[in-house]
């Protein structure tokens, strides 16, 4: 059965700012290292999206974007933007589903489809997957197989972006996408420069320390630290 922290999750969404994505309220966050959060598994072995085809990577409470936060934190980007190069068709970038597991929601965005997976051996998470053109339409229960095509990315009118939740009994909370990714997947971001998985997170007290301004999710200030990795 479906933890009542994600049912409570889907319940609280609300539409959104400027960017035109969609914010989810979530439920407040368990304990969490300042780098990478200390959660069970690096279970993520097979990437959602074409990394050769992307330029830059925003970081986990960067301010790029626009708020997307949890209970515990806010005004700071809790999910990771991935730029396409800008030498190719945006809306030729693949779009995987990165576990295998289930649709649990999908719905319409001002630009392509956002769709919810939960994987069926871990899942205590959501990864939510933004801007898609989807090849077909899913419905809720649909399986999903880690590897499978889903879609492309929207186009050139936003950048792609993946944020994961992760529920604990009532608690939820968004992690980064790197702090569930397998060590083998993350060399093939080792081999675009990336030296550490601590180098596409800025922890919560150099957030708290640098803090952003906000007028309801929309961001006055971007903050002094570096909000993108630039990959090689």
């Amino acid at each position: 059965m479906r933890s009542l922290a994600v049912i409570f999750a889907m319940l609280l969404l609300s539409s959104c700012d400027k960017e035109s994505d969609t914010i989810v309220q979530q439920q407040p966050q368990t304990v969490v290292k300042d780098s990478v959060v200390a959660l069970p598994i690096n279970f993520i072995t097979t990437d959602y999206i074409e990394l050769n085809k992307i330029e830059r990577i925003s970081k986990f409470r960067s301010g790029i974007g626009h708020d997307y936060r949890d209970e515990a934190e806010s005004c700071r980007s809790m999910k990771h933007y991935y730029q396409p190069l800008g030498s190719i068709s945006w809306s030729s970038v693949k779009i995987f589903s990165p576990v295998t597991g289930t649709v649990v929601r999908t719905f319409e965005e001002w630009a392509g489809t956002q769709v919810w997976i939960q994987p069926s051996k871990f899942p205590a998470y959501t990864i939510m997957i933004f801007h898609i053109n989807l090849l077909k339409p899913f419905a809720v229960g649909d399986s999903l197989t880690a590897g499978m095509q889903i879609g492309t990315h929207i186009g050139s009118q936003t950048m792609s972006d993946i944020a994961v939740g992760y529920s604990s009994g009532a608690k939820w909370q968004l992690v980064s996408y790197f702090s569930i990714m397998s060590d083998s997947l993350f060399k093939s971001y080792t081999a675009r420069g990336i030296a550490s998985r601590d180098e596409l997170i800025i922890s919560k007290t150099a957030r708290d320390a640098d803090p952003l301004n906000c007028s309801g999710e929309t961001f006055g200030t971007s903050g002094t630290l570096e909000n993108w990795i630039l990959l090689k």
